[in-house]
């Protein structure tokens, strides 16, 4: 299986937002969605990837310098100033098990997948489970339909 199957599986819908953004903007994006990223492009590139990894560690920053002093209302962080500008990124040809692979190595669970310079989407691990899960399955009914159709020894 390639990573483009995981897409078709996930389906095309792509959340994005630009480095400028509001990061309270992406928490809500992402919560009102359901999801765990979103691309940040800018000028029709890829400038990098915010996930709930990014918005945790920034968060926890915030409240460790807000112990000793005054900090910077959350409302005012930019995209910018806690996005991931250079994610690790797959192609759509790519095997799905170099796929896992890559996102255990790497301690990714999202990566934006590219063909030449266009973004295609965004895998996440779950994505990666539920399209492995479905072609098990597929391949399960297969294989039993298979075996009950199997000849009879004469």
């Amino acid at each position: 299986m390639q990573v483009s199957e995981v897409l078709r599986v996930k389906g095309n819908t792509l959340y994005t937002v630009s480095p400028d953004d509001m990061l309270s903007d992406c928490v809500i994006t992402m919560a009102e969605h359901d999801i765990g990223s979103l691309i940040v492009m800018d000028k029709g590139r890829l400038a990098g990837i915010v996930t709930f990894r990014e918005v945790m560690r920034v968060l926890a920053k915030r409240q460790i310098e807000h112990r000793e002093g005054p900090t910077r209302p959350v409302a005012e962080i930019m995209v910018r100033d806690v996005m991931n500008p250079d994610p690790i990124i797959c192609a759509p040809n790519m095997d799905v098990n170099e796929l896992r692979r890559m996102m255990l190595t790497n301690h990714q669970r999202y990566l934006p997948v590219m063909d030449d310079t266009m973004v295609m989407g965004v895998v996440s691990f779950h994505d990666v489970a539920k399209a492995v899960l479905e072609e098990q399955g597929f391949e399960n009914r297969m294989l039993k339909a298979y075996i009950r159709d199997w000849p009879a020894e004469g």
